[in-house]
Parts: C-alpha cells; structure tokens; sequence
C-alpha cells in the first residue's frame, strides 16, 4: 500500500529496535522518512525513502539541527513518532541488577535518562514538528509509551515517566485540536526486538509483535482521514490492527493486552 506516498515522517530513536520497524512500515506505505538517533550514519539515505540523521536527543542543538535540515529537504513534517528513550542503559551495576529495586536503592541517573532521553525529548521534537503541522492544519504526533504508566511494573521512574508521557499527549492533543493536529499515546505488547530475541529463551513470544507491527499501526492512524476521533487518547497497537483490519507482516494477529493482562 501506498497510502502516504504525500507523507513526510520523523520517527525519533528509529536506527534500531521499535524505531527502525516504524520507520520500514511508513516507508513500505509511501512516507519519506527521516530516522534520528544516536547511531545514526549521518545524511546516509538507507533507500530512496529512509534517511538517517545522527542526533542526540539530550542535546537541543542537534535535536534542532536536525529539524532544520528535514525542513529544506521537505518544507514540512506530516508524521512524528516519538520513539526516542532512555534508561534502559546499565539494568546491571556492579554486578547487580537494578531495574526492579525500589526506589530508595535505584540509581538517580536512571529518572534522568527517562525523562532527559524520554519525556523531554519527545516534547522538544513535538515543538518543532507542530509548528508545521499547525500551519498544514493536518498531522499526527505518536508518542510510544507503556502499561508502566497505569500500573506499577518494574519501577517507579518507569511508571512515572510513561504516565507524564500520556498526561503530555492529552495536553498536547487539546491545543493541537483547533489545528487539525491529532496527538496519540500508543503502547507496544512483546515486540520481538534485537534485545528481546536476545532473551528470546527466557520468554513466551507466543503473543509477541514484530517492530514493523507497530509501524503498521501508525500508518493506518496516519491514513485514517478521521484520525481526529482517536486525539488525546491512549491506543494499543494490537487494538488498532483489530479496528483497521490489518496483520503482523508474518500474518499473525497479536491479542491486544489490556490492564489486567500486564
């Protein structure tokens, strides 16, 4: 399907993991599409439709270098997937697993990382991506986010940085509304991700998500012309594919999780 062959698209953190699989299933729908992190090979086109801009989301001169060059290639952003996150860094310190200490005994580096590489970041290019949006009065900024935000899984940065993501995509979506600009949370399941195939022994994968899963269900929300009925919500990838009649690119149908489920 070509269905965004008019689409310019800006997936944050995109060069590996949820990112790259956004950014192949907006490419396969017709999007040009501009990939930023870390690891990026800078203004390396990796086919006609990707390119990759290296980019440290923590540093705002180069978030806003960034923007600046898809903006003479482009004039515009029509997509925004805030994929971009931190904290996940160094789980084993000294030998010691950290990530589900409470919080007395986790690292203060950790809420930083979330919130500098995560929360912050996300709001930083979602600045900079609306101010064309607004002017085109159409767009759609997807913020990838998580259960943590509802539920206490692993720990409490975790939690409280994914619920300050969602309360941020409901404010976001109330001010872009009078503009045509839709703005969405969207929680991945199991994604078969190269870190989790790496643990791919330990865990039931019978419900997983490829990475290109997810970007499916961003096209659809990006095609879907009454895309404003989903804005300020928080949607499940899973759940999308069931109202937008789409699969797993291995044909699969995940089962969309719900509260109790994680």
């Amino acid at each position: 399907m070509k269905d965004l062959e008019d689409r310019v698209a800006v997936v944050t953190g995109g060069t590996y993991g949820v990112g790259r699989g956004i950014a192949r299933a907006l490419a396969e729908h017709g999007s040009r599409v501009f990939v930023t992190g870390r690891s990026a090979q800078h203004g390396v086109a990796s086919d006609a439709q990707v390119t990759a801009l290296r980019c440290d989301h923590r540093v705002d001169a180069e978030v806003t270098a960034a923007f600046e060059r898809i903006a003479r290639e482009t004039d515009r952003v029509d997509i925004l997937v805030n994929n971009v996150w931190g904290g996940y860094e160094r789980m084993v310190e000294d030998g010691t697993f950290t990530w589900n200490k409470p919080f007395w005994e986790q690292p203060l580096w950790r809420w930083d990382a979330m919130f500098s590489a995560g929360v912050r970041a996300h709001y930083h290019a979602s600045q900079l991506a609306a101010k064309s949006m607004v002017v085109s009065q159409r767009g759609l900024i997807v913020n990838i986010s998580f259960w943590a935000a509802q539920k206490h899984i692993a720990n409490v940065a975790y939690g409280v940085s994914k619920a300050a993501t969602d309360k941020m995509t409901a404010d976001m979506a109330v001010e872009l509304r009078p503009h045509g600009v839709a703005a969405v949370s969207l929680y991945p399941g199991l994604v078969r991700t190269e870190k989790v195939m790496e643990a791919a022994a330990w865990l039931d994968l019978t419900n997983s998500e490829t990475p290109e899963f997810i970007g499916r269900a961003v096209a659809a929300l990006a095609a879907d012309p009454d895309v404003m009925r989903h804005t300020g919500t928080v949607l499940v990838a899973a759940g999308i594919a069931v109202e937008y009649g789409f699969t797993d690119i291995d044909g699969k149908a995940p089962r969309p999780l719900t509260l109790a489920d994680v």
